[in-house]
């Protein structure tokens, strides 16, 4: 559980996200509606959908829902490429991350209540979606697009439109990948181990894994890495790298739970953002490698 003096975290996850959000999610309404009104009233009508719809599935409180739909609408509007659909940009693998999201916790509800792990039956806050979607906003902002596309790290031949999307899907795999892990794992195994020493400890434990928590995470990685990177007209390539980020972010975030979230010098939240970035940097490292490597 997060301690009340570490909430200066979750405090500042909201500020490193949502500054960011709300400018690009004005900045690229007006371009757009000046340009192409129907890519803005297709963004900001599902994206304000969705927001509703969490809040329907009590996935959310009326905080969580804005913000997950402010983050949709900055992922939707950065993803948009011709001829235009709504449902071939990054909604699909947002919606993912929600669909899983809800069905996990929604699992063993009764167990983790006992456990006392059980979220809040009035759904998530919006500092936890910051922290888990946060970072796929981020990357996907204009400014750092402009920055990949013009280092010269991605230069070579089918590799050069990916690590615009890569990092972005690696973070939305993550996102979906450990909240499947962590919520079905305390309901398919009762003696979880910790990942730094591997002795057995009580389901629900910060930086405990199980098999089966880390076999379903891993899956889910994939649905959402396979599913985003058709959603996105990517490639095999792109799809293999946001799954390989997302499942290095999976494990990066038992570790951080085992040490700095153990010792209490991180909270959830911060495990959550720094997880989600690991995966984002381990999708671009992936890709500076194999465009060195000439491969594409």
């Amino acid at each position: 559980m997060d301690q009340p003096k570490l909430s200066w975290q979750s405090k500042t996850v909201l500020l490193l996200v949502f500054p960011v959000v709300g400018a690009t999610v004005v900045l690229q309404a007006h371009w757009w509606i000046s340009q192409m009104p129907s890519v803005a009233i297709w963004t900001i009508g599902l994206s304000v959908l969705f927001g509703l719809v969490a809040l329907q599935l009590r996935s959310a409180d009326a905080g969580a829902a804005a913000a997950g739909a402010a983050i949709t609408a900055t992922l939707m509007f950065s993803t948009t490429s011709f001829p235009y659909l709504p449902w071939r940009t990054a909604l699909i693998p947002v919606i993912l991350v929600l669909v899983f999201a809800s069905i996990a916790t929604r699992t063993g509800r009764r167990r983790k209540e006992a456990l006392g792990t059980a979220e809040s039956r009035r759904g998530r806050t919006a500092s936890q979606v910051a922290a888990n979607l946060g970072i796929a906003a981020l990357v996907s902002n204009e400014v750092v697009q402009s920055w990949i596309i013009d280092s010269d790290w991605f230069s070579r031949g089918a590799l050069a439109p990916i690590p615009v999307l890569a990092p972005t899907l690696a973070s939305l795999a993550e996102a979906a990948a450990d909240t499947v892990s962590s919520e079905l794992g305390q309901v398919l195994s009762s003696q979880p181990r910790m990942i730094t020493t591997f002795r057995r400890v009580p389901p629900g434990t910060d930086g405990a894994i199980s098999i089966p928590g880390t076999v379903v995470g891993i899956i889910a990685a994939a649905v959402v890495a396979t599913v985003g990177s058709w959603a996105l007209r990517g490639s095999l390539t792109l799809g293999a790298i946001a799954w390989a980020g997302g499942v290095f972010g999976l494990f990066f975030d038992s570790l951080l739970g085992a040490t700095f979230e153990q010792r209490g010098w991180l909270n959830n939240d911060g495990v959550n953002f720094l997880s989600t970035g690991s995966s984002a940097v381990f999708a671009l490292g992936a890709l500076a490698i194999l465009s060195h490597s000439g491969v594409g």
